[in-house]
Parts: C-alpha cells; structure tokens; sequence
C-alpha cells in the first residue's frame, strides 16, 4: 500500500510539474519552440502555436503572402519534404510586451540540407523577422509575421571569385564534360518556395533556354548524379548558379539554385540568397548508347 502511496505521489508531482510548465511558456519560450519545431519538421507543433484565424496574415522572402493556416501549412510540407535536415540558430531576439500582446524582432540563420550523402552541401538563408503574439485561453500564439532576408555579416571574398569563375566557365569554354548522360529534352522547373513554374529546353550538353524573363541555362559540371551550372535572365538582369541530383531513372531533379548578381549588386555570397528546385523530365530521356 505504501509503494503504490508513493507513486502516485510521484505522478501528481510529475504531472504537476508538466502542467505549470506549460502554463508558464512566455512569448519568448513560445516563439521558440515554434522555430525549433521548424528546424524539426514537426509541423503539429507549429500549428499548436501559430494563428490558425481566416484572415492571420505572414509575409515571407520575396514579398510571398500567406492568408489563413492552410495555404502556409501546404508549403512548409512541400519544405519539408524537399530537404533532408534543417537547422534555424537565432542569432538575435528581443522582446516587448504590453498586456495581452507581444511584439518581436529577431535575426537567424535558415540552413537547408538536400543532399542525404553529403550534408556539408548546405544552403544557408540570412534572415530577419518581425511579428506579433497574442495570449489566448492562458497561452500565446502566433498571429502576424512578416520575415525578409538580412546581408550576413562574415566576409564571402574567395567563395565570390569561385562563383564568378563558375558563372563564365561556360562562355570561356563550349566542352562540358557530362559523363556520357545525355540531358537534353523539355524539362519543367518548379521554384518550390515561390510556386513558380516554367520550362526549359535543353540540349545534350544541358545547356538552353527557359520560359522565364529570357532565361538561359548553362550545365558546368555532371558527375555521379551531381547537376551543376549557371543560370541567367536578360529579362530581370539577373543571374546565379544551381546544384540539383539527377534520379537514378533520369526523369526527376532535386536541389537549390541562389543569386549571384541582380542589377548592378555584384556582392552577394553564393549559396545564401535561393530556394529549393523541382526539376520533372517532359520527354522520355534519351535511350543510354
């Protein structure tokens, strides 16, 4: 009788301990668990704190505008199941509060895996974030957001030259060493995170244009799966590189694209201004020699 006192002691006091943690989560704990929650593709938990309301507003890289709970849950799953890690170390975080409101200002860093074999083939995205939180039934969530992309503060010097030497390897040079894999065909391109979709037509080579502000694809490198190259849009005067993985059937390509150059702005560091590709064969791929 006394053993079985004693653990239900234990419990109520376990129990106990849970409950006033919970209850004591504060605008900061909150926001917390929510970006940890992204990090952690655990997508039950950031809508257990994020405004689920018809008209909840979040604005995201690139002017993108979510209205409502499910248009941004469609995405983060898109997210999620595009990359194999992902971490998000805040680098900033300040508070205020009055009331039942609170209001943020936080910088992080967006770090994106794809590549399940090599994970220092990373992406990373600088970011800034604004919102507000508004306590509701004893807890606080999510209600407006808005996040943009910050210039990182560490000097890129070397990797910009290698970028630079990446983007005019193919004006320099017409042979482009691709294996023996035959890349040409119509092939659709997916922008995940912008929904943007067009076409490019492609030669063996893995080289022409797209359907997009008169863009133009260069391949530079194919090896092991591996797709590397340049692209460039007169139309936007814009241009940057991408690394996708070709499957093994060659129908489909996964993997991330980034700015190098928009306009006259020449200095920004590879890898951290992009998203995600989904690249989708329209023609049969070209029967192997």
């Amino acid at each position: 009788m006394r053993s079985w006192l004693c653990i239900f002691m234990l419990l109520s006091i376990l129990f106990a301990s849970v409950a006033s943690a919970d209850e004591a989560l504060d605008p900061e704990a909150t926001l917390r668990i929510i970006v940890q929650a992204n990090a952690e593709r655990d997508l039950a938990t950031m809508s257990k704190y994020m405004s689920h309301d018809a008209d909840a507003v979040g604005y995201t890289i690139d002017g993108h505008k979510y209205v409502g709970w499910p248009a941004l849950a469609a995405d983060m799953r898109n997210e999620f199941d595009s990359v194999v890690k992902l971490e998000l170390p805040i680098t900033y975080l300040h508070f205020w509060s009055k009331g039942d409101i609170a209001w943020f200002a936080m910088e992080l860093d967006y770090i994106r895996y794809t590549s399940p074999s090599d994970l220092t083939q990373r992406m990373v995205l600088p970011l800034r974030e604004t919102g507000v939180l508004e306590r509701r039934d004893g807890g606080w969530i999510l209600v407006a957001w808005h996040e943009s992309t910050r210039q990182p503060d560490t000097g890129m010097g070397s990797a910009l030259a290698d970028t630079a030497t990446l983007l005019h390897r193919t004006s320099d040079s017409r042979t482009v060493a691709t294996n023996g894999v035959d890349l040409s065909g119509e092939w659709e391109v997916t922008e995940i995170e912008d929904n943007k979709l067009y076409r490019a037509t492609l030669d063996s080579n893995g080289n022409g244009p797209y359907t997009w502000q008169g863009g133009q694809f260069s391949t530079t490198s194919f090896n092991d799966r591996r797709w590397q190259g340049t692209w460039k849009q007169t139309g936007n005067d814009r241009e940057g590189a991408f690394e996708i993985i070709l499957s093994e059937d060659g129908t489909q390509a996964k993997g991330i694209w980034w700015y190098v150059r928009v306009g006259t702005r020449e200095n920004i560091p590879p890898r951290q201004h992009g998203g995600s590709y989904l690249w989708k064969r329209l023609t049969p791929p070209p029967a192997a020699p």
